[in-house]
């Protein structure tokens, strides 16, 4: 995936339905407000909640320290 993506405005995090995240390697989406990681396999999210994985408080504070603010 990349940033540009239309589908990302529609993607949700199948657990609490808030928006995701696309990490800068464009292989993971991610919910900040559930430290959630959901991996994008072939360009396809796969946003099945036994998908996501957990991060670690440190991981967290690394990816949410690259983040871009959304407009």
């Amino acid at each position: 995936m990349n940033p540009d993506d239309p589908l990302l405005k529609i993607l949700v995090c199948p657990l609490d339905k808030g928006p995701l995240t696309l990490l800068e390697s464009g292989d993971a989406l991610y919910n900040p407000r559930l430290r959630r990681r959901y991996p994008v396999r072939d360009g396809i999210p796969q946003l099945l909640p036994a998908s996501g994985e957990a991060v670690s408080d440190e991981e967290h504070d690394r990816i949410t320290d690259g983040l871009q603010p959304q407009p």
